[in-house]
């Protein structure tokens, strides 16, 4: 390869901005334990090469994403809920991983695998073009300072591979307590050619999504919380 001329500056490498903060939090006994003793089976190591879910599952199902699953209460509830579906979960903070496989354990979740990796390398790497039967966003980083919003999840490239990962049909379901964001979705959703509106605005609560502990205490405070629901052309 040729170098450049000495007089010729060299751009550094672009760095992508990341949506998330690796920050460093305590792992219990008990999900010390579910990791090291379910982790092996649950969670699926980062491959940069397509995955074939039907042997990670042992089995062909419907495929459900969640992104960033915190740790994991809700995803359990919907997993244990619908056991004709598989659930892929991505979650990059350990605590939450633990916790989420501990649940697995606790509930004999055999329909549920994690992945523990940036949820943009996993898509764009690990799962096919419209292979996915949904996506949940529920309650990505807010980042509510002004100077933060680059660093938003939702943002219209990120939207735009989701969709792209996306079946015919198949659901796009966000939801957020953070009003701004919840227009920001809104916005960002709706310009996705690829995506249709299934309410005029945003959509009640999907029953699938069971609320929270965090969700409970935020209403009972007066706080809103906006869902999206968006289905593939």
């Amino acid at each position: 390869m040729t170098a450049p001329p000495a007089d010729e500056p060299v751009s550094p490498p672009r760095r992508r901005i990341r949506s998330y903060v690796v920050r460093p939090g305590r792992i219990g006994p008990g999900q010390a334990r579910a990791l090291a003793e379910l982790g092996p089976r649950f969670v699926l190591p980062y491959r940069p090469v397509p995955t074939d879910f039907r042997l990670a599952f042992g089995r062909q199902a419907p495929l459900v994403l969640e992104i960033g699953f915190g740790m994991g209460d809700a995803t359990a509830k919907i997993a244990a809920a619908r056991p004709e579906i598989d659930f892929l979960g991505i979650e990059v903070h350990p605590p939450g991983v633990g916790a989420l496989l501990k649940r697995i354990g606790e509930l004999g979740l055999e329909n549920l695998r994690i992945v523990q990796h940036d949820a943009v390398e996993v898509l764009e790497q690990m799962i096919a073009p419209e292979s996915l039967a949904g996506v949940h966003v529920f309650f990505p980083d807010p980042w509510h300072k002004l100077r933060h919003h680059k660093r938003r999840l939702v943002q219209p490239g990120f939207v735009r591979l989701l969709a792209s990962r996306l079946a015919p049909d198949a659901t796009l379901h966000c939801a957020t307590d953070w009003e701004n964001y919840a227009a920001q979705m809104l916005e960002v959703l709706s310009a996705e050619p690829s995506l249709r509106n299934t309410a005029a605005g945003y959509a009640e609560r999907p029953a699938l999504r069971p609320l929270t502990k965090f969700e409970h205490r935020g209403l009972g405070l007066g706080h809103g919380v906006w869902d999206l629901v968006f289905e593939k052309r």
